[in-house]
């Protein structure tokens, strides 16, 4: 294990160093330029035409989801792990200043979300199933062109790798961490967590898969219905403990802004350089909202929505609602339990809740707070679960045929009994590297199809708008 950390350290070291944090943000900012600031211009426009119409009645066919379906099964991958225990890690270890950088990169990460999701639709195809297929491997093999399929099987290779991590692993650990916290809420001397572990590894393999074997379909009817839930719980909470502890919040603000230029933790002292705070919010906002790594894209493309531009919206409201929502909530619910002394974050530790069950215990009791952390979280990481199994999924179905398909997900069902009792420190680290590797052969695509993106933009505001008013 020793081996595997340090070889890690090394890859992620440079996968996220500063070239992979200007090329990250430098995709997103060059989209932006392009298409002349979609994500500002249309945003309005973007709202009405995505949470504006959830209640909107529509039909899907066979192999296809419709569109609100395609985005909560994204958003089930997005929404997870990454925007509770996350965001604590980041704000511990980066300090407070590492939350405006997790707002820059979702500002920017919309265009990226939403040229990838456009990209999605547009080179999509349908497979020997009747499903429609799609993600950054299709749009490389049929927007770059066939000579260029190879890096779409890089990105594949990391993607179906990397599902094993952030997408299960990670996801896995942190259920059971919760749970582990609830109990030593009752009941202190408790030493069976090893055994807790273990059959929660086992009950959520068994429900992962039956909804991963039951295709798409069952997949978004799943996440329709339990993505909306989750989200509800989880917001409301957090905004509870925001109203109680409204008096700290422009201090909070102030260091956040403050802390973003001039590196400072929340304990007073230094977190080091100010390259540190930017590599935090910038990692956890791609950790949490996924712009740039080419993860969504691949639930998108099973939309019955046929227009690119209009799926594509659901990409702008995705990062807004995972990242300035969810995460910020996540962010501001942490600090407050600090400035109202009711927590110490004088340590960090990615993956760990129990800071976040604290920060809510400050106004729920201690006990309430572990209970809701654990919940929430629950439903949160199951979710991705299910979501990046059909990632990999579809990675490896690019890669070996749709006769691998039954056998990758039989692998990544016993991986969330693995998960549940491994190291979760180096399964974030992991996942970690994984994630950046997988980003790289996208966001190479990204910036080769923008000239697309651009066209389409066009075409649709100036000509097909016209269809759908």
């Amino acid at each position: 294990m020793e081996l595997i950390a340090s070889i890690n350290s090394a890859i992620n070291g440079v996968v996220w160093g500063p070239p992979m944090l200007i090329l990250l943000v430098g995709c997103g900012i060059l989209l932006t330029i392009r298409t002349a600031g979609v994500q500002f211009r249309k945003f309005g426009y973007a709202m009405k035409n995505t949470i504006g119409k959830i209640f909107k009645k529509t039909e899907a066919a066979e192999g296809e989801v419709t569109p609100f379906q395609a985005v909560t099964t994204a958003l089930a991958a997005t929404v997870g792990t990454g925007n509770i225990a996350g965001i604590t890690a980041a704000v511990t270890l980066g300090g407070p200043g590492s939350i405006f950088w997790l707002w820059v990169t979702a500002l920017i990460g919309m265009c990226t979300k939403y040229s990838e999701v456009l990209l999605a639709i547009k080179y999509r195809e349908k497979n020997e199933y009747g499903d429609w297929v799609g993600g950054p491997m299709y749009y490389i093999k049929n927007g770059l062109g066939k000579n260029w399929k190879w890096l779409g099987a890089i990105f594949c290779i990391f993607g179906a790798l990397a599902a094993f991590g952030i997408g299960n692993a990670v996801q896995v650990g942190n259920i059971t961490s919760s749970v582990n916290t609830v109990i030593t809420a009752f009941n202190p001397d408790f030493a069976g967590q090893s055994t807790v572990n273990l059959i929660l590894g086992i009950i959520l393999a068994i429900a992962a898969a039956v909804v991963l074997l039951g295709g798409i379909k069952r997949l978004g009817a799943v996440t329709e219905k339990l993505v909306p839930i989750m989200a509800v719980v989880y917001l409301v909470a957090c905004l509870i403990v925001l109203v109680f502890n409204a008096g700290y919040l422009p201090a909070i603000f102030r260091d956040i802004f403050a802390g973003a230029f001039t590196p400072s933790g929340v304990t007073g002292g230094a977190v080091g350089s100010m390259m540190l705070v930017i590599t935090w919010g910038v990692k956890r906002g791609v950790f949490s909202n996924e712009a740039g790594l080419g993860s969504a894209p691949m639930a998108h493309a099973a939309s019955s929505e046929s227009d690119p531009v209009r799926q594509g919206l659901y990409g702008i409201f995705e990062v807004f609602m995972d990242t300035i929502v969810v995460c910020s909530l996540s962010g501001l619910t942490v600090l407050c339990g600090f400035y109202a002394g009711g927590i110490d974050m004088t340590y960090g530790v990615q993956g760990d809740t129990s800071l976040n069950a604290a920060a809510l215990g400050t106004v729920f009791g201690a006990k309430g707070g572990a209970v809701i952390i654990a919940v929430c979280l629950a439903l949160f990481a199951f979710s991705t679960v299910l979501s990046w199994g059909m990632y990999g999924t579809r990675c490896c179905e690019f890669l070996l045929g749709p006769k691998s398909i039954k056998p990758y997900q039989i692998i990544f069902v016993l991986v969330v009994i693995v998960g549940a009792t491994m190291n979760l420190s180096l399964a974030w680290d992991i996942a970690d590297t994984l994630n950046g590797l997988m980003a790289i052969p996208n966001l190479i695509a990204l910036v080769g199809l923008s000239g697309v993106v651009v066209k389409e933009t066009k075409d649709y505001f100036n000509n097909r708008i016209k269809n759908y008013e």
